[in-house]
This record gives C-alpha cells, structure tokens and sequence, in this order.
C-alpha cells in the first residue's frame, strides 16, 4: 500500500532517448474535502497532444476522455453526477460524499508513446457532531482490573484523536491504553479521580467532551482538627472542628462533648462560635462509612480561657483640689484576672483588674511615662500614661450671630495637659461664674458671652487660667471692637473684576463686613457717594466684584460690623483707566 506522501509520476525511457509524454500533479497528492463540496485532482501533462486519460478509483476505471476531443467523457454511470473531467484531464467532483473517499490514479497514453500515471489520495470528511463519552463499568473502584472509557459521535469522521486527564494529554504505555476508541486504564487508583477528555480533530472540525471520574475508595485512617490551631481558645472566640477520614463515599461523621450529642455539618465540621469556659473539655468524633458502617471513633480536648473585657485603659486623675495625683489600670474580668502594677512607682504593689496608686513625690513625675503592666494567662500588655502641667496655649475667638440679632463671642482656651486642667476664668481681674451674662462649658474649657455689645464693657481683658496638680498656665485676651489690620485690591487684566482681600485682628469681634463702591452702577448711572453692594459674613476675608467699566473710575472700600456696631473702614482703593488699582489719597 502506498504512503499519502507517494507521487507517481512514471518517465520512460526509450532507448537512446526519453519519452516525450510526462504527467504532474499541479497540487498535494493527498487531498481534504468537507462532504458537500466541490474539490479537484488536478494534473498537467506535456510532451503529447490529446492523449487518453483514464481515472481509476480504488482500481476501477470510472471515467476516460481523449485530452481536446468533442466528445463528452465516458463516466461511469453510478458517478455520472459527481465526476467530471477538465479540459488538461483534471477530475472534479461535485458535491462530494463520504463514498468518496479512496485512491484515485489517472492514466495517459498516447499511440506509440508509453503510458504515464499519477496517484491521488482523497479523504472525505463530514463536520462532527455531538461527541459523547461513556465508561465501562459506570463507576471507577481503586484496585479494580480495568476502567474503560469509549467515545461516539453522532457523525463525523475523525483523523485523529487525543485523550487528556486533568489538562494533561495521554500516552500508550503500561498504565493507559488507547485502542480505536478507546481509552483503558490499569488498576485505577485514587489518584485517577479528575477529569477527562477525549479530542476528535479532522480537516475541517472538532469536538471535544469531558467527563469528571471519581474513584471510589477508603474509608482510611480519619484525620481530626481544631481551626485556628490553638493551644487554648479565649472566651468569645470562633473555632472549627473538622472530622473526616479518606474515603469514597465520604464516612459521615457525628460529634458529642459531656456525652451530648452536638451538631455537626454534612461534612462532619462543628462550627463553636462566641466559644465560653464552660465548652472547654473533650469533644469525640465517631465516623461511619455509610455503606459499610464501618466505624473509626478519635477525641479532642478544647480549652478555652477568657481575656478580660475590653483594652486595657491607663490614666490620671487629679486629688485633693489639684494637690495630689491618682494613677489608675483598668482591665476588669478574664479568667484568670490579669495581674496589674506600676513598675515604676512601687516594686512591691499589684492588683487584678482595677487596680491605683496615689505616689507621694508628684513633680518629679511630671514629664515621665509611667507604665502600667498587665500579665494574663493568654497575653501580656501595658499602656502608659505622661502626666505633665499646662503647656503654653493662646486663646481663640469664636463669634456668633442669632436671628434676632444677638450676638454671642465665644472664648476658647484648651491647653495640653495630665491630668487635664481645669480653667479659671476672669475678666478685669475679677472672677466669672455662670450665670445669664457668662456661660462656662461643662469641661470649663470655653467661655460664653451672650448678648454682647461692643460700645460697652464687654470689650475687656479676659483671662483663662489652666491648673492641674503639677502646674498651672495663664493667658490673657483683649477683645477689640470691629476692625481691619490689612487689605489690598488685584485689578484684573481686562479691568472689568477686582478681588478685594482684607484681614481683621485675631481678638477683633466681627459678625460681618460692608463692601462699599463708589463709581458707575450696573446700568450705567455715575454715583459719588459710596454705597454696600454686598454684605459679608464675619468668616470671609475676600471677594470678587466683576461687571467693571474699563473705562470708568471706582472706589473701593470694606466696612467691619459687629451686631449693629460699626467699625472703622479700611483703606480706600480707586481704579481709573490708564492706571493699575491703588490708594485713594
């Protein structure tokens, strides 16, 4: 049998010289067709005009035609529809089939010339077409003989075919065997279990079908676990136990603790959750192959503990009207109590839970991170607390204004210090307690001045005093009257904008500012006094004023209020064409 490589393609020799008639294939002698098509053996010749060609297939001559003649081939009449030659003795066929598949060799002669001969190999195929793949027996058992896959299509013939497991192609060995459409493995074991694949490929198609194969095996020795793997679990934890053991079908698995049943997933996993010290103790686990009920039974024991509630929380406190100081640990509950100390104020000292110390020496202490230690069963920590007197602060005003118009100036003094400190409060010297006038904050951080009025004596010194046990800080606060420190004017480049800027004194009572413009209004009109064309509130510190005449002259100027007070304006700013903005002298 010849190979699909193999061109015959026979020359002649007549003695003393060649023969003149040859023959070619014009393409590949081994040639794809999809059923349905049109495909073409085609040949050339040379060397004789109109020689005989006769195609044979698989042997049988189905047509022969003299190469230029006008008489029509002579085609087999079973292959009358399908077979048609061309004019250089090509054959054609039309609309191909399945039957067609097979050796074609084509044959010229010429009268007094040798005969010559081509050999072509067709191959027909159809699109495949729903692959499906079985096994024999239908389940897989680790140690049997043989597991057996096979394949079928509904149509479609295949070139070639690949088998996979687990993405990993197959080969013929002494494990797997693969024989026509079969796929065979060898003593399955477990490690089979995946899945697989069978691949069929032709010219023009391919099909592909999978099939997931678990072994079935065990049960073998169970395996039992804690998660997280702890040596001991605090109270409020969550915490698995897992029972399982290999095997197929998987062995169910039931639990029990103080000869209780508890329950358990599918799995044979039991879910401990917010876990307390009454769970400690030891938890059994039985597993059960459900179809051969046999049993394996395995313990475990659980402790669990209880860290103490909350973190653990330092601080100081001042006794005896600022004269003394109280160091304070706290970390209540736990099982055990966690032991608590001041290592560096008494060696010997300790409590559990809540536990002070009052030491005798305070300022030496004022600066000094004084550590609390807490050792607990399950964790060690500490925290730490600096007690230290008032640091240097600056008061900060704050100014409100009602909708009836009353006004409120809110004085703020918050210094850093441990313990904190507590204010004092004066103003011109005197003492200030609660009252309707003045309101002190629950922490005595912030003085209230309610319905204040700048042309009275509210504009004063006020003076904030911040004491604790290891010192005390004090700062004093003139409140002006409305006012500005400092303004300036940007006129813009196409002199229709300018962006007034001001800034007031930081104890200056502001509740909001006039802006006031003297020039031409929107619709053309000269005025030569000012006028407010916008009110600010007491917060902002500039603004832009657009729609400017570039050819016109404007004055500028800013207005500070408090309530119905007003301040002193600020500087006068005039723009005038040809000039950039400045002062109005």
């Amino acid at each position: 049998m010849q190979t699909l490589s193999d061109l015959i393609v026979l020359l002649f020799f007549i003695t003393g010289h060649v023969c003149d008639l040859s023959i070619s294939p014009t393409q590949p002698v081994s040639v794809d067709a999809l059923v349905g098509s049109d495909v073409t053996l085609a040949v050339s010749h040379s060397g004789a005009s109109q020689p005989v060609v006769t195609w044979f297939m698989e042997g049988l001559p189905v047509v022969t035609w003299t190469i230029s003649d006008y008489t029509s081939p002579d085609v087999a009449s079973d292959h009358s529809s399908v077979l048609h030659v061309d004019q250089n003795g090509s054959l054609t066929f039309r609309n191909v089939s399945l039957g067609y598949n097979g050796t074609y060799t084509v044959e010229m002669t010429k009268i007094g010339e040798i005969r010559v001969s081509a050999t072509f190999y067709l191959f027909v195929y159809d699109i495949i077409k729903n692959v499906s793949l079985h096994t024999d027996p239908v389940e897989a058992i680790e140690g049997a003989r043989v597991f057996t896959f096979y394949y079928s299509t509904l149509q479609g013939d295949t070139r070639e075919v690949w088998w996979f497991f687990n993405g990993v192609r197959l080969d013929n060995g002494p494990y797997y065997s693969i024989n026509g459409k079969n796929l065979t493995i060898y003593q399955p074991s477990r490690n089979d279990t995946g899945q697989y694949a069978v691949v069929l490929t032709n010219p023009f198609s391919s099909g592909t079908q999978y099939r997931n194969i678990t072994v079935l095996y065990g049960p073998d020795m169970p395996v039992l676990m804690v998660s997280p793997t702890k040596a001991v679990f605090v109270s409020g934890d969550s915490l698995f136990l897992s029972c399982a053991a290999e095997g197929l079908p998987p062995p169910s698995a039931t639990w029990s603790f103080s000869g209780r049943s508890i329950p358990a997933s599918s799995g044979g996993t039991v879910n401990l959750t917010d876990v307390a010290t009454s769970q400690s103790g030891v938890y059994t686990c039985v597993l059960i192959n459900p179809k051969t009920e046999a049993q394996r039974k395995r313990n475990i024991t659980i402790h669990v503990y209880e860290i103490p509630s909350g973190e653990l929380l330092c601080s100081v406190q001042a006794l005896n009207e600022n004269l003394g100081l109280q160091f304070l640990c706290v970390w209540p509950g736990g099982v055990p109590e966690a032991r608590l100390s001041f290592p560096g104020l008494s060696v010997n000292d300790s409590g559990e839970g809540n536990f002070s110390i009052t030491p005798n020496d305070i300022l030496s202490l004022s600066g000094e991170e004084i550590i609390c230690k807490a050792e607990h069963a399950l964790i060690q920590t500490q925290c730490s607390i600096i007690p230290r007197g008032p640091v240097d602060f600056l008061p900060v005003i704050f100014t409100n204004i009602s909708r009836d118009e009353q006004t409120t100036v809110v004085v703020h003094c918050n210094t850093e210090a441990s313990p904190k400190a507590v204010i004092h409060w004066l103003k011109d010297g005197q003492g200030l307690e609660d009252g309707p006038k003045y309101q002190i904050s629950t922490d005595t951080s912030q003085l209230f001045i309610r319905d204040f009025n700048v042309s009275s004596t509210d504009l004063d010194i006020y003076t904030c005093t911040a004491i604790n046990p290891l010192g005390s800080k004090t700062s004093n606060v003139t409140l002006l009257g409305p006012q500005i420190s400092d303004s300036s004017i940007v006129l813009s480049d196409n002199r229709t904008e300018v962006t007034l800027k001001w800034d007031v004194p930081p104890t200056s009572i502001i509740t909001g500012f006039h802006i006031q413009m003297k020039g031409p209004d929107p619709v053309g009109s000269s005025r030569s006094e000012f006028r407010t064309i916008r009110m600010m509130p007491g917060f902002t510190r500039t603004t832009n004023i657009s729609g400017l005449e570039p050819k016109s002259s404007y004055f500028f100027r800013i207005i500070p209020q408090a309530g119905g007070t007003t301040g002193e304006r600020s500087t006068e700013y005039r723009v005038q064409p040809g000039s950039i903005a400045s002062k109005s002298v």
